[in-house]
């Protein structure tokens, strides 16, 4: 075992030595012709009926390309208009009361007519579990789908044309192989001497499963077969389970006590870059019950494998790949040309997609759920591919289509990249449980039908003449006629003309010898004879002549015809090119007013949109300003609030300002005038101690300079003289003139709102003083505040005028002051009163303490005064403000 490894391994060390030194690449894919023409995806829309005439339905069929969507009653429209009704557009629509037949014309049969001419084709249905997909896929009995019905058509259309069975065989990279007809016929014996394989049906089946899907007046084939050609039908049957390819007509051993899973495939990718499923089984049929025998085989399979594993069939993906094998016929016509590079394979898949549904609606746990998970990840991956497909193709982007993330679309990539037409129905159920499913599927729908699929081109036509079959069956049918009716001596003359021919000659003289010495008959005859033989070399040689002459002519015509043919096929093909662009521009046109009533039908779905977002924004608008204008007028009313505090605040301080100081003032005063007390009794004791000592001395005025003093001492306002006040500054104000004047009011001033204001007309007001301003004007005034003895403020209006400098400026020089006080009279006297008095009324020597009495009297000695040596009063009393 060991030295068996050993070998094993060096013969792989090897292999990859001589692969290693060969350094050989991957060879790069065939050039496809190119065609710039693209053609939609085909998305075709089925409504089903619903299950109860009493059930609710959500889906209403507005026309034959439009249907919509209403939420159900139970579904509350939310703001965004998720849940409103919608309206969806498709290709076509099919209605409760449409047939299979009918879908089968609309759908499926364009895609079988381009299968028998060799172009590929992709049909999948689409929609939640119980909307009718495998229904409209495989049918029921009288009632068969577009799978019986796509089979029925091809094996109508080419069933004249197959070719015997094994003279092709799939060479298991995806491609076809011709064997000559020796090898056939060993391959056919062998399948003959095995019983386990079935023959084909002679007569239809009895299963009811599937006998009688198709009615006989139902039957449809295609047109334009090519008679030249030779055909072969090959289909294969695979299950997509869990992101695993399962083969449901491989055939395996069936162990009843230990079943086996079945193994899973691969994908591979061919020559030409197609994918395939590797070491998948292709069977070889030849009429339609064979093939749809071998597809209920496939679906027995199924259930069975879906039992053991205890799996839903709605939760996989099932496609059906119908593959048609056509060779020319050979220049003779009778066999098919040995030529693999002159075989075509053009296939055809139809595909089963899984339930859509969320995994919440499946009621699924563990395994089963994770399972789910991962069929909806593989619809998912679809959906993602469709896309990025549109994405790149609306918007010009190249981003990579995510093929390999899930097996169905990995094994599909081909046909949206231009291989065949992709054509999808979408099944939905009316009823109301399935909207919010169906709505997902509506969507989807409507993004696919946005991608466009590079059109596939025409396949190569071999370069034999046409008509090949009819001629060499044709001739057939005249050589046994030919062999059934010979009888002449002359090869393939009739006795007509060999009576003609034996006429023209001269009749023979008679040939009666009337005795032994007659030698008149006998040469006369052999004359005759001679002379035939000579007329008949010489009609021998003119018939060789004229044989070879008709020939030659008939040849000449025969390529003239053939060239002819050629040049009429030419032209047809030409004809047919031009019918095809007709068609096609045709058929562009009509895509075009489809689309564009689809899009006037979206934009009158977006005015309509935009018209209820517009009043939904002017509404918001409006909102949005009345909220605004009650911001500004609470931030107004803020400001004012703040603005009146700042003011009541203000004035609080002031008040208290002027309430503290006046109140200081007063202590200070009221201390003062305790301290100037206390020094008049002192002065008042000192006179009476010193009375007696001075008895004999002349009383004098006190003087003046003590009276200053005391005068200095007090901060009572001063005495009002008793003569006129001479202020030599004084003079006349001239604000009613016609001076400019520099009004200089600080900031910092109060506003008193007294009655009385300073006004000065033609003035400039600043609040700091400039030169510019003081160079207009030749005169200044300044108004300042400030707190009086009382504690209330008093206004001063200090006056100059303005004068030029020197060095070009201005100057001011002061010249007067004019000062505006305020009083409150209903404040308390400044005069201290004595609550004692004398016997007489009169007050007594304390009421002469009082500053303001003292200061506003004159004071003159007088004898037996009780201060001193005789005070005597006879002043003028203090002028009061009124």
């Amino acid at each position: 075992m060991r030295a068996r490894r050993q070998r094993r391994r060096g013969i792989k060390l090897k292999h990859l030595g001589m692969i290693r030194k060969g350094k050989t690449t991957r060879r790069p894919p065939p050039k496809k012709p190119s065609n710039n023409q693209k053609d939609p995806v085909g998305v075709y829309c089925r409504v089903r009926p619903l299950g109860a005439e009493d059930e609710e339905c959500c889906i209403e069929v507005i026309s034959n390309t439009t249907i919509q969507l209403h939420a159900p009653d139970g579904l509350k429209a939310n703001r965004n208009g998720e849940f409103k009704e919608t309206q969806y557009s498709f290709k076509k629509v099919f209605g409760i009361k449409t047939t299979q037949r009918e879908l089968f014309a609309d759908v499926a049969k364009p895609l079988v007519e381009d299968l028998i001419h060799c172009k590929n084709g992709l049909l999948f249905t689409y929609g939640v579990t119980g909307s009718g997909k495998t229904y409209t896929m495989t049918g029921s009995p009288g009632q068969g789908g577009l799978l019986p019905r796509s089979l029925d058509m091809i094996f109508n259309s080419i069933g004249p044309y197959q070719a015997k069975r094994y003279v092709f065989k799939p060479d298991d990279k995806n491609g076809m192989e011709v064997q000559n007809q020796v090898d056939a016929l060993l391959d056919r014996q062998k399948r003959d001497s095995q019983t386990s394989v079935p023959k084909t049906p002679t007569t239809r089946r009895t299963d009811p499963e599937f006998a009688d899907m198709i009615s006989p007046e139902e039957a449809c084939k295609a047109g334009g077969v090519d008679e030249d050609s030779s055909y072969s039908v090959f289909v294969s049957y695979i299950e997509i389970y869990n992101n695993y390819i399962y083969d449901l007509l491989e055939e395996t051993p069936f162990d009843p006590i230990k079943p086996k899973p079945p193994q899973s495939k691969i994908l591979r990718e061919d020559q030409n870059h197609n994918m395939y499923v590797a070491g998948c089984t292709e069977v070889e049929v030849k009429s339609t019950e064979e093939a749809f025998e071998v597809f209920w085989r496939g679906q027995k399979k199924r259930r069975i494998a879906n039992t053991q594993l205890n799996r839903e069939s709605s939760r996989s993906h099932s496609v059906f790949i119908i593959k048609l094998a056509q060779a020319p016929l050979d220049a003779d016509g009778d066999t098919v040309l040995q030529d693999k590079s002159q075989v075509n394979v053009s296939q055809l898949c139809l595909v089963d997609l899984a339930g859509s549904e969320r995994t919440s609606r499946t009621r699924a746990e563990g395994s089963r759920l994770r399972e789910a998970g991962n069929i909806n990840q593989s619809l998912m991956t679809l959906r993602t591919c469709i896309e990025v497909l549109r994405e790149n193709q609306m918007c010009g982007t190249n981003k990579m289509v995510p093929y390999r993330d899930s097996k169905v679309t990995h094994l599909f990539k081909n046909y949206f990249d231009g291989e065949g037409k992709v054509r999808m129905v979408v099944c939905v159920n009316p009823k109301a449980d399935d909207y919010e499913e169906t709505l997902l599927v509506m969507r989807f729908a409507e993004m696919t039908q946005e991608v466009e699929v590079a059109r596939p081109v025409d396949r190569p036509i071999c370069g034999f003449a046409a008509g090949r079959r009819q001629r060499n069956q044709a001739f057939k049918d005249e050589l046994t006629h030919r062999l059934e009716e010979r009888g002449g001596p002359v090869d393939g003359e009739s006795p007509t003309v060999l009576n003609q021919l034996l006429q023209s000659f001269h009749p023979l003289p008679p040939c009666e010898i009337s005795g032994p010495n007659d030698d008149v008959t006998l040469p006369r005859l052999i004359e005759a004879l001679e002379k035939r033989h000579k007329i008949r070399q010489m009609m021998v040689e003119e018939y060789n002549k004229t044989a070879n002459m008709l020939k030659s002519v008939l040849q000449e015509q025969d390529s003239n015809l053939l060239s002819k043919e050629n040049f009429i096929q030419e032209q047809r093909g030409r004809l047919g090119e031009k019918d095809k662009m007709i068609q096609n521009q045709k058929n562009e046109i009509d895509r075009l007013e489809k689309k564009s009533k689809m899009l006037e039908y979206k934009i009158d779905i977006l005015q309509k949109t935009t018209n209820i977002y517009e009043e939904d924004k002017r509404s918001l608008q409006h909102e949005l300003e009345s909220r605004e204008q009650r911001l500004q007028r609470e931030m107004s009313e803020k400001r004012r609030m703040e603005t009146r505090m700042q003011g009541i605040v203000t004035d609080a301080k002031l008040k208290w300002e002027k309430e503290c100081e006046r109140r200081v003032n007063a202590k200070q005063l009221e201390m003062q005038n305790k301290l100037w007390v206390k020094d008049e009794k002192l002065k008042q004791l000192k006179a009476i101690v010193t009375e007696g000592k001075t008895e004999n001395r002349q009383p004098q005025r006190p003087s003046r300079e003590k009276d200053k003093v005391a005068a200095k001492r007090s901060v009572s306002p001063s005495p009002v003289p008793t003569g006129p006040l001479v202020r030599p500054l004084h003079r006349r104000s001239h604000s009613a003139g016609g001076e400019r004047w520099v009004d200089h009011k600080p900031t910092t001033n109060v506003d008193l709102d007294t009655v009385l204001q300073p006004n000065i007309p033609n003035a400039i007001k600043v609040n700091a003083p400039n030169e510019k301003a003081l160079s207009k004007c030749d005169k200044y005034v300044l108004t300042h505040q400030e707190f009086a003895s009382d504690g209330e403020i008093q206004t001063k209006l200090i006056k100059g005028e303005v004068f030029k400098t020197r060095g070009g400026g201005q100057a001011v020089q002061f010249t007067d002051i004019e000062t505006l006080k305020q009083e409150n009279p209903l404040a308390a006297s400044r005069k201290r009163r004595s609550s004692e008095t004398g016997p007489d009324g009169e007050p007594m020597e304390r009421n002469w303490t009082d500053v303001e009495t003292r200061c506003s009297v004159a004071v003159e000695m007088r004898a037996g005064s009780s201060l001193g040596p005789g005070y005597q009063h006879h002043g003028y009393p203090k002028r009061r403000k009124p």
